[in-house]
């Protein structure tokens, strides 16, 4: 059509008629079409694969030598290769419905070699994946040497393959095809790049890595394409150039045809599933300090051994519907960790819950809880020596009195510490190893790093002023504090919860140091960008 040589033209110039047309088929590799001449005679045209096209030839061994070796050397760089043959012969109705018969004795006319570059973000694409773990196959209907000559250029062969990795990288379906299934688990890697393949060739590569436990991802825009994608377990069809078939059998359709938009939508998956882990961290800290307060607070009893609550029901319910909420909210909405792409993989068997985030409830519960209940006592029992000991629970759980007094002051002192260290608890948990004061190394570094850190999500930083800015008139508006939330207004007990902030800061701090000493080969660790780019 670029040339203005459509079957129409072709008609007209060579008034000649197309009587048959044999399809284009992925067993065959090649296509067929037959016109009828005023005279009789039938004028036939194939145009396929060289290799398809070879055996129909009908001349010496030294032109298809020529042919051959021309065919390599285009393919070499990186071009898909097409045969053009013809015949002219007299006219037959067979030559309609035979294929056979119309595909044989033919004369090679020449080769086409057609240049379908990839898009230039490709192998920047490709190689995040690298970094990221994401190993990268090319399963195609191209010659091998094309083939090869492609996966070089966008990355996914490189000079970073051992000797025995390269052996078995590039592999012609034929001889794929040719191997058990043993033998083909027996291989060290899957190869890399499987050219000439047909739709059964795509279905073992896939079952292959099903049984070497991974994850497949399958893209593809033909029909045969099409039972790949229904096998692999996330099917990805080209929008603008798939087949209505290839986009049925798909799970999700690729508007835009490229590449890097999928290692996009990883990054993308991976944030989200980051931020999921993150607020639901930050609930799960929240909820363990909170029972391990109230289960240790059992053990302040009043004259007549009855527990006198740490907490009030009303602020236990405020700090899990106000100040929690809005928090984990803003982690939600957490951008993208800046080695988000440098991680393996996530075990798919573990879930949200790894060891790293089961632990690290834990450990900052404990630390949240210890600090409320330090707070809590050091109030009722520093300056005021026993002095719930003298008070009623039935007076001090429920309504104010003059001996409540230091329950009062203490219930207020650890609500002010709770709100506080879940206020903190929600910078601290944006990066589960990196310290709060050098969070983003790559992008800010200095002793102030910390403002731009806590900038950078707003609705996070506003949820936090908003339930820092709350906490004072709930704890001194008359009415409110004493009959609502069971606490009344203090004064020097401030100091206390600044000691308790300033404690747990350096708690959270020397844990995620520990971590990064210790376990920094955990499946949460991530790599420099320096050795990330060794990988390539």
């Amino acid at each position: 059509m670029r040339f203005d040589f459509s079957k129409a033209t072709v008609s007209y110039t060579n008034n000649s008629v197309l009587v048959a047309e044999h399809p284009f088929d992925s067993s065959c590799k090649r296509m067929t079409v037959v016109y009828a001449k005023p005279s009789g005679d039938v004028d036939v045209y194939t145009k396929g694969a060289l290799e398809a096209i070879m055996p129909l030839l009908d001349t010496s061994d030294d032109v298809k030598a020529e042919f051959t070796a021309k065919a390599e050397s285009l393919a070499a760089e990186g071009l898909r290769v097409l045969c053009i043959a013809h015949k002219t012969i007299p006219g037959s109705d067979s030559l309609k419905t035979d294929r056979t018969a119309a595909e044989s004795g033919l004369t090679p006319l020449g080769l086409a070699g057609l240049y379908d570059p990839p898009r230039l973000e490709t192998a920047g694409a490709v190689q995040k994946c690298k970094i990221a773990g994401i190993s990268v196959h090319m399963l195609t209907g191209d010659h091998i040497k094309t083939a090869t000559a492609i996966a070089h250029e966008v990355g996914i062969l490189g000079p970073d393959l051992t000797a025995a990795e390269a052996a078995n990288a590039t592999m012609p379906a034929s001889a794929f095809d040719a191997l058990s299934d043993a033998e083909i688990d027996a291989l060290d890697k899957l190869p890399l790049v499987l050219a000439r393949c047909s739709p059964s060739t795509k279905v073992r590569m896939v079952e292959a890595m099903h049984r070497r436990g991974a994850y497949c991802v399958m893209t593809g825009d033909g029909v045969n394409d099409s039972p790949a994608l229904k096998k692999a377990d996330v099917g990805i069809a080209m929008g603008l150039n798939g087949s209505d078939v290839a986009k049925e059998a798909a799970d999700m359709v690729l508007t835009d045809d490229n590449f890097a938009s999928i290692v996009t939508a990883v990054e993308e998956g991976r944030r989200l599933f980051d931020n999921i882990q993150k607020f639901i961290l930050h609930l799960l800290i929240s909820n363990i300090a909170q029972v391990l307060l109230l289960l240790i607070g059992l053990a302040y009893k009043d004259k007549d051994n009855r527990s006198i609550f740490p907490l009030s029901p009303i602020e236990i319910l405020w700090a899990n519907l106000i100040t929690s909420s809005f928090l984990a909210l803003g982690l939600g909405l957490e951008e993208a960790q800046p080695d988000i792409m440098l991680r393996p993989p996530h075990d798919l068997r573990v879930g949200v819950f790894t060891k790293e985030i089961i632990v690290d409830k834990f450990a900052y519960g404990f630390f949240m809880g210890s600090l409320c209940i330090f707070a809590f006592a050091f109030v009722s029992y520093g300056p005021n020596e026993w002095a719930v000991s003298l008070a009623r629970s039935e007076d001090c759980n429920h309504g104010y009195a003059a001996m409540c007094d230091p329950v009062y002051r203490a219930r207020a002192t650890t609500f002010a510490t709770l709100s506080f260290l879940l206020l903190i608890t929600a910078w601290e948990v944006k990066h589960f190893t990196r310290s709060l004061f050098n969070m983003y190394p790559e992008r800010f570094a200095g002793p102030f790093s910390v403002v731009r850190t806590v900038l950078r999500n707003r609705f996070l930083f506003w949820a936090v002023a908003a339930g820092f800015l709350v906490t004072f008139p709930v704890i001194y508006i008359p009415v409110v504090n004493r009959v609502v939330f069971k606490h009344t207004a203090i004064d020097w007990e401030w100091g206390v919860v600044a000691a308790a902030v300033v404690a747990y800061v350096a708690l959270v701090e020397a844990w995620k140091a520990a971590k990064r000493r210790l376990f920094h080969k955990t499946r949460r660790s991530s790599i420099s960008t320096s050795s990330a780019s060794a990988r390539v």
